[in-house]
């Protein structure tokens, strides 16, 4: 399980255009990584949406904002078309970085179970150290409550 204070698991995957997203090569800026279970749905839409209306900020402070779903790059176009999105989203279609991050997991609904993506955000520094992990994310007010963390609010 990962910590505040441990490097941030390195990957490599396409974004919703198809280019190569590596981690690594971010080194210097700050990156919010945020996880969500499936493009289109509400929480998931109000949650981007606190993103993009807050991208002026992300941007002018020089903080990088990556959603990662397991859904395919053709989802995430449609999403981001759909919403006006201005930041990239990570297509983890074979599962490598939700279960690297540890947020692939049991979930329960209605009283059945299933596994799928946790919700859940890693605030990453300059040198790829993980500063605050979002376990719980109160998703219309959560890009405020990453930019507090930043000290940028």
């Amino acid at each position: 399980m990962l910590k505040e204070g441990d490097k941030a698991p390195d990957f490599k995957a396409k974004d919703q255009n198809g280019n190569t997203v590596k981690l690594s090569a971010l080194k210097g800026s700050r990156v919010v990584l945020y996880f969500y279970p499936k493009d289109d749905t509400p929480g998931c839409t109000k949650e981007a949406c606190s993103f993009r209306d807050s991208d002026d900020v992300f941007k002018e402070k020089g903080i990088k904002v990556l959603g990662v779903s397991i859904d395919d790059e053709k989802s995430h176009q449609k999403f981001i078309t759909k919403y006006n999105l201005p930041f990239d989203l990570i297509a983890d279609t074979d599962k490598e970085i939700v279960e690297k991050y540890g947020v692939w997991g049991e979930k329960s609904m209605y009283g059945k179970k299933y596994m799928g993506t946790h919700r859940k955000t890693f605030l990453i520094d300059e040198k790829g150290k993980i500063v605050k992990i979002f376990d719980k994310v109160k998703v219309g007010e959560h890009a405020d409550e990453v930019l507090a963390a930043f000290g940028e609010k």
